[in-house]
């Protein structure tokens, strides 16, 4: 099995010249990364009578691959990444859009209200990283989601197409999102399927909305929608502690059930204490 990217470098060492040129001109990478830059697209529910360009974020734009695709469909784009070597593609490739060199962890550095939408492919996972002492992935992922909140428009939406981890992922960026301001929650494409399954999650600014229908199944189980209510009733829970309860470790066991992954049978002591007399 091959290990993550995000398991073997930070992600502007990973991304060096020759992985730059190698991800840029392969024919399969390009394609997975079209199809899953028009499925975003798809999920920013862009107002369709609006015929003005928007002006999309596309945050770790890479070498421009879906700088090219809101081009074809008509938009505006300005790309922020953290690989120069990709950057530097992009500049050789004449994208339209405008590039800046940036960590998403450090924040956006726009202004509020630039944008009105915001796509981002495969990127959003190597938050969830610690690649330095001093980064913290929750204080990272919050310092992004809040100044990304600050720079859409109040009915923008952001779609970010990630790789996570683990269902702990999933519960991490989705938690730090809410903290921030968004509504919304995890649309799951194909989620039957080990090669087609994509995450994407889906948030919005401009309050609770019904998210998206996913491809590939009918059923409730493709959504997962939180709420800001629901990430403060988890916060307040009259200060105790949900970690560790035996209702946040059965949940942990069937989370890892549904993926597949070895767990043991529950039992009335399952969360019991240990005397800790051995």
């Amino acid at each position: 099995m091959s290990r993550r990217p995000e398991h073997i470098a930070p992600p502007e060492i990973f991304y060096s010249e020759s992985e730059a040129q190698k991800y840029t001109n392969n024919t399969r990478i390009i394609d997975i990364q079209v199809q899953m830059c028009e499925r975003a697209i798809e999920l920013l529910a862009l107002d369709p009578n609006d015929d003005a360009p928007q002006l999309i974020l596309d945050i770790g734009c890479g070498s421009g691959l879906s700088g090219s695709v809101l081009e074809e469909q008509g938009h505006v784009w300005i790309g922020i990444d953290i690989s120069k070597p990709m950057l530097d593609v992009a500049v050789e490739r004449e994208v339209e859009g405008d590039l800046l060199l940036g960590d998403m962890g450090q924040g956006m550095p726009f202004k509020a209200g630039t944008f009105d939408g915001a796509v981002s492919i495969s990127a959003l996972q190597w938050l969830c990283n610690a690649d330095k002492k001093s980064h913290n992935p929750p204080k990272r992922l919050y310092q992004f989601f809040s100044t990304l909140y600050s720079s859409l428009t109040r009915n923008a939406r952001a779609v970010f197409q990630f790789y996570p981890e683990n269902a702990d992922h999933i519960e991490l960026v989705t938690s730090q999102a809410m903290k921030a301001g968004f509504y919304g929650g995890v649309v799951v494409d194909f989620p039957n399927s080990t090669k087609a399954k994509k995450y994407f999650l889906v948030l919005m600014t401009g309050g609770v909305a019904k998210l998206p229908t996913a491809l590939g199944t009918d059923e409730a189980e493709s959504q997962v929608a939180y709420s800001r209510k629901q990430a403060e009733y988890a916060k307040k829970a009259r200060g105790k502690s949900l970690k560790k309860s035996r209702e946040w470790i059965l949940a942990k066991k069937e989370r890892r059930r549904q993926q597949g992954e070895d767990t043991r049978r529950d039992s009335r002591f399952t969360a019991r204490k240990r005397s800790g007399r051995f």
